[in-house]
């Protein structure tokens, strides 16, 4: 354990604004107080961007906590640990940190003891959230970061921080679902919306072995990149003529990563086939569209969700990346340029993940 001699400060969202690019730096007033026994503080040299960051600074899911810091793909280097940290988390390990701070842990919480985690009733997000004792998460748009060991992952050797950090809530997002969901030999695989997550989909349905992974957009632009990725075949929406009708009836299981309430979710159903699963994991602020009972009644398929993927789960993606050797597409800002940063996002310029670098900790 070592002693505390760093401030807990970070890029500030204050109000809605701050998803124009207009955080500030500041210190966090409210941080939850270092539990001797299990807690971890991380001097953070990467963070991810990540959708939901945009969505919490705007207040976009409902009210935000305001001054939060965002961002929840977090790898740095353990600066002080608790005596009893679990996984032998020692000073000096490269470690990070998805979407999920903290939850109850109880031995009568069905959902912790069945290592599931990211669906307890009483998790903590890894920003905007607060803890039993009144005290705030502040996410990875920072310096420092404190959080429970039992949500604290060492990195392989092997994946570089600024691929690591994405992989933390952007990778596990898309992971989760298709392992749960039985992608690999004799599956044919469809990813909606190859952005930050839907990129991950397409690299991790074809390295889990599925027969055949279709990567589904609105325009060409992307279909180069997604063909590099891994992808056998890519759909355009909005430039292929009657596509549902053509590849209708051809895809075993769906990842659709898309938060548009005008998404043609009906067309999207057509593409599988008799007994097949459409699992949504792209949260709107508002809603999805509508659909009617006859798309699941008539071939018998399955809609579900997803959301991020228990600590045993990440622990399981990141081996399985580093064996692997698969690599995200990443593109690096300087933590200082946060708020350009947000904002290329927001724009689309993302190709296709954002890690920001926090250079003085390098």
């Amino acid at each position: 354990m070592a002693a505390q001699d760093y401030k807990f400060e970070g890029w500030l969202g204050k109000g809605p604004e701050s998803a124009e690019g207009k955080m500030e730096w500041g210190a966090f007033p409210k941080v939850k107080p270092f539990d001797e026994d299990n807690d971890v503080d991380i001097q953070i040299t990467h963070c991810g961007i990540c959708g939901s960051d945009l969505h919490t600074l705007r207040s976009g899911w409902g009210p935000t906590p305001y001054p939060c810091c965002v961002g929840h793909e977090i790898v740095g280097k353990a600066v002080r640990v608790g005596k009893k940290v679990e996984k032998g988390i020692k000073v000096g390990d490269r470690v990070g940190v998805g979407a999920q701070n903290s939850s109850c842990l109880k031995p009568d919480c069905e959902e912790c003891q069945a290592g599931l985690e990211n669906h307890c009733t009483r998790a903590v997000n890894t920003f905007a959230d607060q803890y039993p004792d009144g005290s705030y998460s502040y996410g990875g748009y920072a310096d420092y970061h404190r959080c429970p060991s039992h949500f604290v992952m060492k990195i392989p050797e092997a994946i570089p921080s600024e691929a690591a950090a994405p992989l933390l809530c952007g990778g596990i997002t898309l992971y989760s679902p298709l392992k749960n969901n039985g992608c690999g030999p004799g599956k044919k695989v469809g990813i909606i919306g190859v952005g930050g997550l839907g990129h991950f989909g397409v690299m991790f349905a074809k390295a889990l072995g599925a027969d055949k992974v279709v990567g589904i957009s609105r325009r060409h632009d992307k279909k180069d990149d997604v063909l590099k990725m891994g992808a056998d075949e890519y759909i355009a929406t909005e430039d292929d003529k009657d596509w549902a009708t053509h590849h209708a009836r051809s895809l075993d299981l769906i990842i659709c990563t898309v938060s548009s309430p005008k998404m043609p979710l009906m067309d999207y159903l057509q593409l599988l086939r008799v007994k097949g699963t459409f699992i949504q994991v792209g949260a709107p602020e508002d809603k999805l569209p509508d659909m009617t009972a006859f798309a699941f009644i008539a071939k018998g398929v399955k809609f579900g969700g997803s959301m991020i993927g228990p600590p045993w789960q990440i622990e399981e993606m990141l081996n399985f990346v580093a064996e692997k050797n698969i690599k995200p597409w990443i593109q690096t800002y300087d933590m200082k340029d946060a708020n350009k940063a947000i904002l290329d996002m927001e724009a689309g310029k993302a190709r296709y993940r954002i890690s920001l670098v926090n250079k003085k900790h390098l």
